[in-house]
């Protein structure tokens, strides 16, 4: 599939675009595209030759030309043009967190900086602060940023990985040599990023295994090949490792390759005080190195008196003293979401319409949709006016009457100001089955600022849930620094739900807060973010970091059916 590299393309070209000062519709049109196309859900090379390339929402003739160029020779000659009008370097720089196209062409044009390193150094020598629309504080952000970006470097965000992941296990399926395969390492575990894939397979044909396994049509370049090992990098530069193992061996393989190493080590060391040594092989007697089990990961726990333990949940964060006492919690399960609460129509920024969005959620088995657009203030979101609020409740109401055993809830996600007033006033908010309040403008506060800001608009009587409460996006934007202890008790104490935003690069909150959030007896609620239909299957990922943070299903409100979530919100 080519899919990641068409999308890799088009981002490509919105951001050249944007260092030309090209007008913002323009722009705009290729990352709808792209953002369109990254969770398509079919081969893009299928799309384009059964010419179904104009049915992609956003994809005219122009860029359906392009795309077809892409599917088909791998490359576009529009944007080898641009890259020759301006440094490939300037590119780089747009992956810095606060630095968009306009503060990068100034920083070119001005101070004639087009490298990240000399970028820092400018920094650090005081020579941005005199800049127009810089300064000092502008210059320590953009050293932050610049750490950042090298943190999260060689790593892809968890939708990226799964895909990948998904496709080449159902290629591996196909292969008759191989008894069992499996997703291990940190996609095993839905890690919000993820370094390398890697894959663990039995067969008593390794080498068979492994000639197949390098053949995947995605593979770009094969980087190591063994009869134990084998790595391969595929056409969006993702590393993938294959171990193939015997099949008496598979469960402690499995159990090793998916870690975490923390949690591994803890293992081995529980082994060792119960007279056993455990490696990827099997558990052994540790006097005689006789092999005692290992076909499965339950049967390992089990023999170390420990009840089994989830992937998600091996991370040394008290799991195993907690599974040795039988007290683990039974996690919400990936199937038990009946309805997302944080969806967007065409009536702010979203790219369906309401009923459009509503067909496909019921399609996916779920009960209810909640339509949340965004508030008046966020025009840059098509934010809408109180007159407009009025319209889409009627609008609503009509396509309520068109399902059975499906209910459209009309919610809105209401900014929050920088005083901590909502964007919308009390009648408005009422007009609403529920209130989402968010920060989407003025960043740039001190935590504590920013912490009462946030807690003023909880303690709003309407406000139901706080959507993706640090504002973090992963590899671009920090999260805020809030006063996560003060957030939590204001959260309990004004029953206001917190999200688990599941959009890819945000997951927010993150797993480590859930866990916290939840002993401090804080609910929450998953919702999608969605902006498109394809955007709505992004559930699972929030699934997943809720999972991580140790929550059951009492725990979540959209676990509730539809009667019991319009009892609990009152409608």
């Amino acid at each position: 599939m080519k899919n990641q590299l068409v999308t890799d393309i088009l981002y490509q070209i919105a951001d050249l675009l944007d260092l030309k000062g090209e007008i913002f519709f323009k722009t705009r049109a290729y990352r709808i595209a792209a953002q369109t196309i990254e969770v398509l859900d079919e081969d893009i090379e299928v799309v384009t030759k059964e010419n179904r390339l104009r049915e992609i929402p956003g994809v005219g003739d122009a860029l359906a030309k392009k795309i077809k160029e892409i599917a088909e020779t791998g490359r576009l000659e529009y944007l080898d043009r641009l890259k020759k009008e301006i440094p490939e370097e300037l590119l780089k720089m747009l992956n810095i967190s606060g630095l968009g196209p306009k503060k990068v062409s100034s920083l070119y044009q001005n101070l004639g900086i087009k490298t990240i390193e000399v970028l820092r150094q400018a920094c650090l020598d005081g020579k941005l602060r005199d800049l127009e629309g810089f300064g000092e504080i502008t210059e320590k952000n953009i050293l932050r940023g610049i750490q950042l970006m090298e943190k999260t470097s060689g790593r892809v965000l968890l939708n990226v990985a799964y895909e990948n992941g998904e496709r080449y296990i159902n290629y591996l399926k196909r292969c008759n040599k191989i008894e069992k395969v499996s997703i291990a390492g940190s996609l095993r575990r839905w890690k919000e990023t993820i370094g390398d894939l890697d894959i663990l397979a039995s067969s008593d044909n390794p080498e068979e295994v492994m000639n197949y396994f390098v053949k995947y049509s995605d593979v770009q370049r094969v980087l190591l090949k063994g009869i134990t090992k084998t790595s391969v990098l595929l056409n969006d530069d993702l590393q993938v490792d294959l171990r193939v193992v015997k099949n008496n061996s598979f469960g402690a393989a499995l159990q090793y390759f998916t870690g975490s190493k923390e949690h591994n080590v803890k293992m081995r060391s529980i082994a060792i005080k119960k007279g056993f040594k455990l490696n990827e092989y099997g558990l052994f007697d540790k006097e005689k190195d006789k092999y005692i089990v290992g076909r499965t990961e339950k049967e390992i726990y089990s023999k170390l008196g420990l009840a089994y333990i989830d992937p998600e949940l091996r991370e040394n964060r008290n799991e195993l003293e907690t599974a040795a006492k039988n007290k683990l919690p039974k996690l919400v399960g990936y199937n038990e979401i009946w309805g997302d609460l944080h969806v967007h129509s065409s009536w702010s920024d979203g790219y369906e319409s309401v009923e459009t969005m509503a067909h496909q959620a019921k399609k996916m088995g779920y009960e209810y949709i909640g339509i949340t657009d965004h508030s008046q203030s966020l025009k840059v979101a098509r934010g809408l006016s109180e007159e407009r609020v009025i319209k889409k409740v009627n609008e609503i109401d009509k396509i309520n009457k068109k399902f059975s055993n499906f209910r459209v809830l009309c919610g809105t996600e209401c900014d929050i100001k920088p005083d901590g007033e909502l964007d919308y006033s009390d009648k408005i908010l009422k007009k609403f089955g529920f209130v989402y309040a968010g920060i989407h403008t003025s960043f740039k506060m001190t935590p504590e600022d920013i912490t009462n800001r946030t807690i003023k608009a909880m303690e709003n009587e309407h406000v139901d849930f706080l959507a993706h409460p640090t504002c973090r996006i992963l590899g671009r934007r920090e999260p805020f620094e809030l006063d996560m202890d003060r957030l939590f008790d204001a959260a309990r104490e004004t029953n206001t739900y917190l999200e688990i935003n599941s959009f890819p690069d945000r997951l927010d909150v993150n797993d480590i807060h859930t866990k916290l959030a939840k002993e401090k007896g804080v609910k929450f609620v998953i919702g999608t973010d969605a902006h498109n239909l394809n955007h709505l299957s992004f559930m699972q990922f929030g699934v997943a970091t809720a999972r991580r943070g140790w929550l059951e299903k009492k725990d979540i409100l959209n676990t509730y059916s539809l009667k019991e979530i319009e009892k609990h919100l009152g409608m």
